[in-house]
């Protein structure tokens, strides 16, 4: 059973206006909302019963009544797990478990929120592209970089630039045989989204790999993968999302290699083979 309060937390930027009311409410209020009635809830939300129902129901819950026993599941789970952030006094061990578990959680969850079909057609617009291009800034532009370098073992033509100007002259030079994927976990980078604008004007396919949710890249995509984690818990670096990214390119590669293994075996063998360093 999946925790619905991270349900809520993921799609809150997606509901609609009534529905979020409640979604922000019911994420400060767990435990009152437990021993709330529907009219209640309702009242202190300043909306509707059937709206209650409604916000259930896009949760793909029976009802209220639903809704309330998997908030009381999500927070006896909450108690069984490390929670809260990294305080100043924690020790190193403690520092390496939540960590450890933070990264851990990231890498579950984004296995939920991953929609396998759109997976499966990255899988097939990145097998047939004649060349692809990974796009990131910051952050997210080591997980691009990663992934051009996976990519290349299979001698698949891609590039990964850390200028965006030279993303962008890259993707004006892109044709509708090739991929753009734009990997930004907030979504809303705007040299990742130029760069992916352009290249869906070129008539490439478009990729993005982006937190949960609509966000301005999401709107030159043709396809979108969803990652999953709890950045905001300690916001000192994207530790954890870029976890997940990574976790999300091992997955693309390792489909795209088995798809293609007859054609690019030997480029596995020859790559592996060429970094090899013979030490006498």
């Amino acid at each position: 059973m999946r925790d619905i309060l991270f349900n809520i937390t993921e799609w809150k930027d997606s509901f609609k206006p009534s529905e979020k009311k409640i979604a922000e409410y019911v994420l400060e209020n767990p435990e009152k909302v437990m021993n709330m009635t529907i009219t209640e809830l309702a009242d202190i939300c300043l909306t509707s019963e059937a709206s209650i129902v409604r916000f259930s129901k896009t949760l793909n819950l029976k009802g209220f009544q639903d809704l309330k026993i998997r908030i009381a599941a999500a927070l006896a789970m909450k108690d069984k797990s490390l929670s809260g952030g990294i305080k100043k006094e924690d020790s190193t061990a403690t520092i390496m478990e939540k960590i450890v578990e933070f990264n851990r959680n990231a890498i579950d969850q984004t296995t939920h929120v991953l929609d396998m079909n759109e997976l499966e057609k990255a899988v097939e617009v990145l097998s047939r592209a004649n060349r692809i291009d990974f796009v990131g800034m910051g952050a997210s532009g080591i997980v691009a970089y990663d992934a051009m370098t996976k990519f290349m073992r299979i001698n698949t033509p891609c590039n990964y630039y850390q200028d965006s100007h030279l993303q962008l002259t890259s993707a004006a030079n892109l044709t509708e045989k090739d991929a753009a994927v734009g990997i930004s976990y907030s979504g809303t980078t705007k040299e990742v989204i130029d760069v992916l604008k352009v290249a869906e004007e070129r008539g490439a396919s478009t990729i993005s790999i982006t937190r949960v949710g609509n966000s301005p890249l999401t709107e030159f995509a043709d396809i979108h993968l969803f990652v999953s984690s709890q950045e905001a818990i300690f916001r000192m670096g994207a530790m954890v999302s870029r976890i997940a990214q990574l976790n999300l390119v091992d997955i693309l590669f390792v489909s795209v290699a088995m798809k293609k293994y007859d054609e690019i075996i030997e480029s596995l063998e020859n790559t592996s083979e060429a970094t090899s360093i013979r030490r006498v």
